[in-house]
């Protein structure tokens, strides 16, 4: 079993920065690929950015990009959720996510183990 605990999330306000924190403990992790999400009260989980096993391939939601970056630190079973320049609509729980898989998903359903969640609120 994969344990997922994130940590960094916090309040900021508008244009600020938060970086978050994914590790994974457990047994010893394949080559998965890794991601984040987010849900806003209300709203349905939602793509944020995956990163493969070897950190060479990522992919961002559009609302997202260009101002979050995602890396993984292999040795450390760790990936990190850069976030700038943050908008109030960032505002959610945003949750961790790893795949048994390679391949690079972006739906929640390509995804086999999740964190707690973590909440990120940015006022303006």
């Amino acid at each position: 079993q994969v344990q997922l605990v994130e940590s960094g999330g916090g309040s900021v306000q508008a244009g600020g920065s938060l970086r978050l924190s994914c590790a994974a403990s457990g047994r010893t992790f394949g080559r998965g690929a890794m991601g984040w999400f987010r849900q806003a009260p209300g709203k349905e989980r939602e793509f944020v950015a995956a990163i493969s096993w070897s950190g060479g391939t990522t992919y961002y939601a559009d609302s997202v990009k260009g101002r979050f970056t995602i890396s993984r630190d292999i040795p450390k079973n760790t990936i990190y959720l850069q976030m700038n320049s943050l908008k109030p609509e960032d505002t959610a729980v945003h949750y961790c996510a790893a795949a048994d898989s390679m391949r690079v998903g972006r739906f929640p359903h390509n995804y086999d183990y999740w964190g707690q969640g973590t909440q990120v609120t940015v006022s303006s």
